[in-house]
Order: C-alpha cells, then structure tokens, then sequence
C-alpha cells in the first residue's frame, strides 16, 4: 500500500513509552477501501513532533505520516489546528482506478449520505487531467448568435450564481460478466453526486444573444484530447450550467478545473470538462466522441445516438462483497437514482424478482439526484439472494439484464442500467449475484 504502519500505545510503559509488543490496527484492503487485519509493530512515542502533525494535516502527505493511538485519549494532548483537514487514518477510502489510468470509480460501499466528498469523485479522462492556469482560463461562446463573446472566469463569477445538487454517471457504467468478487465501485462506481455551483448556461446565451435557428451547440473541452460532444439548445435553456465548484471549493482538477459543463441528468461525457469553446449551430456537429464512441449498436444493425438520459438505476451497498453476515435483522441499504428527474420508489427481491417489497426512501428525495434506501430484514440462515430495482416519476422501471438484451442485443456498451443483486451463503460470506452477458 505504500503507507507507513498506524501505530498504537495500547500497551504504553509507564512515562508514556510503548512496550515492544506488536499491536493489530486496520489495513485497508487494495482497491476496495475495506479493512482487513495486519500486525504492526509499536514505534516509539517519540515520533509524534510537527513533522508527524504536519503530515496528518497535509493530504499529499497522509499516507507517509505515522500516527500515534493512545490507549487513553483524555491522557494524551492531541494535536494542534491544522491547515486542511484530514480522514482518520482508520478511514481511508479509495477509488479503483482502471488498469490504463483513464477512469477511477467511486467507493459506493464506503460512503454515508447521498454527497461524494470531491475526492472520491469518479473520474474518466480521454486525454489525461488537463492543468489550467485561472488568471489565463476564457470561454469563447460564437456561432449562430448575435454578439460572439469572450468570458473569464472572473467574468463567469461576477454572474448570479447557483448551488444545486445533481448526480453525474459515465455512461459506461457497468462491468459485462463479472465474477464473484465484486465490489459495488466496480458494478456502478462510476456515478457520484456533488453540490454543483455556478451559472446556468441559459445566462450566458442570452448575453450573447442566441438566434432562433440555433438549434445546437458544440461543447469543446481543453484537454490534450479536445473532447467535443453536440448537445441541443433545449438543454441549455432547460437546466444546464457552466460549474465552477464542487461541495463548497472550487472544482478539482481532474472534474474540470477551473469550469466545466454540466448537464444533469445526462451521460458524464457530455458535460466537458475544462470548457473553453462553446459554438451555436443549426445542427449536430458528428464529432468523434458522438460517432466512433457513444453510440449504442443494437441488434437490427441500426445504431443509437444522442442518448443522452441516464436511465433508473438502483445498487444494495450493504452489505455486499466481502461483508460477512450472521443471522438476524439485517438493514439492507443503497441508493437509487434516474437522469428523468425523481426516484418514486426502490424494491428489494428475495426470490429472483418473482414478487417485489417496497423500500424505505431518505427523504428529501431530489431530482436527478441519488436517493439513499433501506429495507429491514431478517436473515434465516438459509442462502438468499437480495436483488434492488427503481422506479422513477415517468413510471420508467429498472430492467433486468434479459430485457436489456432482448431490446437491444449484446452488442451495446452504453447505458446498461440491469437490475443487480447479492448471493448470501449459509457461512454468512456476501458475493455479487453474476449473470452472463449473452
């Protein structure tokens, strides 16, 4: 893991120095931000000096700093305010990154709340992370308008802004046939939500003027990529935005520092990152990202474009692999969520989706937004398999992974949204329920 040991003085001699015998503490498991159990060996109590504190406080230094566990907290003066916050170090969650380095996902099964902290955002790049100087940042918006203008970000922050919370998926989100040892960041991690913050594009347009003929724009990003994507008009004037920040800071860079495009509700690709062209037309603009990639093959030869909407989808995050149950009452949780505006209801299944019980919804339930749900139940022992589906406001229901099939054949890559599950075994061991694609 690259980490230093976590260190305790559970078993401290007296004046505070630790005795030599070794301590069991956490160590996260690679990948899936779970914990597991590794002997540490007990350091001396001397290390913790600023070097130690400044390593805590500082977060591209967390995983080097050694951290001392008193056994008695109220005996020991803890450390001092700090610069940025940081995790426990018994909490240290991580996203799992694609074998080319293009994506990470984020650690559903880790997180509390509906709210990805920025850092665990998921990530999909096509070009790398682009770093963008803000005092040099401008946004060109020409075209079928009246008058084509230049915007810095200066510029962009001196309109009336807006907070929303929105999630955003990749629409690839979702692994063809996997195996046994799943973890839900790799079933569906590629879908986290933020509060965004920034100006809706619907100010911008009519800054600059918009003509009535314009019918779409061409969205382009600056990375070494030079992602492009065609949206409509109607997006723009319905709810998209340019967003600046991300849970109350400025955007990361790897989510499109210093501005990106936002489109809730639609597929991550199209809201381009590190934005800095935006061109009014009469017509889509067929770029690369919108023909070779993006589109859905389906089973009469014909190809899907422009579907651009996330579908309803659901995930159980607990328990899930590699939790292990005992049994009893079991609190069964996930979130649900759909780009078409609102979460109606969740189910959970016992019996392979033959009959359906309905869940508890987190309010406030929010639109295009994940949704938090729970279901009580009491495990016999027995091995079971618990499946989740959604239903949002239109009436659209989350498929299983035979109707998506029937509809569209086995082609397609893009907006799989199947209805997924666990298997719990009698020793109590939770594995993702697998299905083959064909």
């Amino acid at each position: 893991m690259g980490r230093k040991p976590l260190r305790s003085t559970d078993d401290a001699q007296p004046g505070g120095t630790p005795s030599p015998e070794a301590t069991e503490v956490p160590e996260k498991r690679p990948g899936s931000g779970r914990m597991g159990r590794r002997t540490f060996v007990v350091g001396a109590a001397g290390i913790l000096g600023a070097g130690v504190l400044k390593g805590l406080a500082d977060p591209a230094h967390a995983q080097e700093a050694q951290v001392i566990v008193p056994d008695d907290p109220t005996k020991v003066q803890g450390p001092t305010a700090s610069l940025v916050g940081g995790r426990s170090p018994f909490e240290q969650p991580e996203r799992f990154l694609h074998p080319q380095l293009t994506s990470s996902r984020t650690p559903l099964q880790e997180l509390h709340g509906t709210i990805t902290p920025s850092d665990l955002h998921f990530e999909r790049h096509h070009g790398g992370v682009a770093h963008i100087d803000p005092d040099k940042y401008s946004l060109l918006v020409h075209g079928l308008v009246e008058r084509p203008m230049v915007f810095t970000l200066r510029d962009l922050k001196r309109f009336p802004s807006q907070s929303t919370v929105y999630f955003m998926e990749c629409s690839g989100n979702f692994p063809r046939n996997a195996s046994e040892d799943t973890l839900p960041q790799q079933i569906c991690g590629l879908t986290s939500q933020s509060e965004w913050t920034g100006i809706p594009l619907s100010t911008l347009f009519r800054e600059v003027g918009v003509l009535p003929e314009a019918t779409w724009f061409l969205a382009e990003g600056q990375d070494a990529a030079v992602m492009t994507r065609s949206i409509p008009v109607e997006k723009a004037w319905d709810d998209a935005m340019i967003a600046y920040g991300q849970n109350g800071e400025a955007l990361r860079p790897e989510n499109g520092y210093p501005a990106r495009l936002f489109l809730p509700g639609w597929e991550g690709n199209a809201s381009v990152k590190w934005l800095r062209r935006i061109e009014l037309s009469d017509g889509p603009f067929q770029t690369r990202e919108e023909t070779s990639r993006y589109t859905d093959p389906l089973k009469d030869g014909k190809v899907r474009q422009f579907s651009f909407v996330m579908d309803a989808r659901s995930i159980i995050t607990s328990p899930c692999y590699p939790d292990r149950v005992e049994p009893g009452w079991l609190e069964l949780r996930g979130i649900a969520w759909s780009g078409r505006g609102r979460i109606r209801s969740a189910e959970i299944s016992f019996d392979e989706g033959a009959t359906w019980h309905a869940a508890d919804l987190q309010e406030p339930v929010l639109p295009k937004a994940h949704v938090r749900f729970r279901y009580m139940w009491k495990w016999d022992g027995r091995e079971a398999t618990v499946l989740s589906r959604t239903t949002d406001e239109t009436g659209y229901v989350q498929p299983t992974q035979q109707e998506l099939i029937e509809a569209r054949g086995v082609g397609t890559r893009y907006h799989l949204n199947p209805i997924t599950g666990w298997r719990i075994r009698t020793d109590g061991s939770v594995v993702y329920r697998t299905e083959e694609w064909a």
